[in-house]
This record gives C-alpha cells, structure tokens and sequence, in this order.
C-alpha cells in the first residue's frame, strides 16, 4: 500500500469552533480517522478544572447562605462551569479564591488566581449577592485528563467539598464522511471534522494534540518500549518485611492510625511512596501527626518521605 498522501484545510473557524476537511483518503480510513479521532478528542486532551471548594460560614453542599439568591448546590453548578486555561499541564493542584462583599453579580473574573492560571469565561455568573452579604470561598484546581467524580477524592477537612470534573477543553466533535473524486476514481473518503472547544484550546491545536497522541500509540504497538519499573521495585525490595507491616503495627497513635487506614495509607510502603504535603491533607492528621509517623518509621529504620 502506498504512503498516505492527503491535505488538511480549516474550512470554517470561529472564537471555539473549527471546520476541517481531510481528503482524500484510501477507502474505509474517513470511518477509521473520524471515529479515533473523535474519541482522542473528547477523552484524552488535558485541562484544568476545580475540584474541591470550602464556603466560609458553610459547611456541606446542601446549606444555605445568608444574602446569597442561589443555594450552595446551584453555585457549585456554576462553579464546575469555569473554564480554566495554564501555561503548562497543571501538575500540582493550585488555589483559587472568591472574596466579594458588595451587592451584585459575583462572576468568574472575581476568582483570584496565581501566576499562569487564567479564566477562559470572565463573564460567567457564579451566585448574586444581596445587600450586606459576602462570598468568601477558597477552591482547588487542578490539571486532569477526562471525567473525575467527586468520590475519587479523599476528605480535605471539615467545610471542604469535593466536587465532580470534566477536565476535557473539546465540548463536542461531529464527523462526516463522504464519497470524493480522484481523477476518474470515485471510490476515495473525504472526511468533515467539527470541533467545539471550551476556549481554553483551540481546535486545530486540539486536532493537533489528538492526532499525536494516536501516533504515540501506533508507535508503541510497532516498536514497543518497556515499562521501567526496576527503581520502584529496588526501593520495596529493600524494605523487606518491613514494607508489609500495616501502619497499626509500627506504634502509631490509634488516632492517627485510623485517620491514614482510611485515607488509603495502610502499609510502611504506602507511607513511604507518600509525600509529607499530602499526608497534611489527611482529615485529622497535622504537623504533629507527622512528626509521629516520622519517628515510627525512623524507630523502624525507614527514612521517612521529602
């Protein structure tokens, strides 16, 4: 089979929506690019999105705040709509912050955010405050691939709540694929790509990214590379007995036993693979808790996480 050998033309753009045109191709390829195309698309681009958020004077989902018109349920509704775009894949979860104490509409705009981090929809309506009342809230926003439940996460404190995400920057994808000419030969593809973005991307960009990550994938069936798992497999090792013990065995306050059994820390492996910043987050462990488990594991001879 000869090299494939056709064009790509952005037929119809606007602010988040492309029109492309790939022709011609080999019979039967406009059904196969469409669909893996389509599927990439909608799965597998990275954005950005909020993930958890805590309301001064709230403390679950189902309250109400005084002077606010919408229920806590409606503006975190709202809040999932904020489109977040980033200089680079956020891999570290970054804050945000909503402090407005006048009267009025509170919009995406008023969300404070830290260098790198911008709002791709300012204008959209989060809550409407009355006369005397204020919205106090701190969010957590991080990068993600997909669609995350809110019960991915674990308890971020008391007030704190955890919400769902749909991190995908492509909104929708429609394909079509016709009959074309090539010369005298009718029997060619052409197939009609639309792309709707949520701002934070572009759809040729989005195109761009989809089509490299099939290609990577390609790669990997016609020149497979192996998982390296040797480094993590060496620090186990060396560990031995001691990596199984669970954390209720190694002298730890039941307390604070209890609180990383049910975060998902339940061994001295577990521990060490964690880092000192998550482990704060855990629901009733502070600096004190880990300066606990730092000595546990140091009685045990096990050097405790950066």
């Amino acid at each position: 089979m000869n090299e494939p050998m056709f064009e790509v033309k952005q037929e119809k753009s606007g602010a988040n929506y492309a029109n492309f045109i790939i022709s011609p191709l080999e019979q039967g390829y406009g059904d196969t690019l469409g669909n893996s195309l389509r599927r990439v698309l909608l799965t597998s681009l990275a954005g950005a999105g909020v993930v958890s958020v805590k309301i001064a004077g709230v403390k679950h989902q189902f309250s109400t705040l005084s002077g606010l018109k919408e229920d806590i349920v409606e503006f975190i509704l709202n809040l999932k709509k904020v489109r977040f775009s980033t200089q680079s894949f956020l891999e570290k979860p970054v804050k945000g912050k909503i402090s407005v104490k006048e009267a009025g509409e509170v919009k995406a705009k008023d969300i404070t955010l830290p260098a790198g981090v911008k709002v791709a929809n300012p204008e959209l309506i989060l809550a409407t405050l009355g006369k005397g009342a204020k919205l106090e809230a701190e969010m957590e926003i991080t990068g993600g691939v997909g669609y995350s439940p809110s019960e991915d996460r674990t308890e971020g404190g008391i007030g704190v709540i955890p919400m769902d995400v749909s991190f995908s920057p492509v909104t929708r994808v429609n394909y079509k694929v016709e009959e074309t000419r090539v010369g005298r030969f009718t029997n060619y593809d052409k197939l009609t790509l639309e792309i709707w973005t949520d701002g934070t991307i572009s759809p040729k960009d989005a195109l761009f990214s989809s089509a490299k990550i099939l290609v990577s994938y390609f790669t990997q069936v016609i020149s497979p590379k192996k998982r390296v798992k040797a480094q993590e497999k060496e620090e186990v090792d060396t560990l031995g007995a001691v990596g199984k013990l669970s954390v209720e065995e190694i002298g730890l306050p039941t307390r604070v036993a209890n609180a990383l059994g049910k975060a998902g820390y339940e061994t001295v492996t577990d521990l060490i693979k964690a880092k000192k910043q998550d482990l704060t987050k855990v629901r009733n462990l502070g600096e004190k808790s880990i300066k606990i488990i730092a000595i546990a594991l140091a009685q045990k001879g096990v050097k405790f996480g950066e």
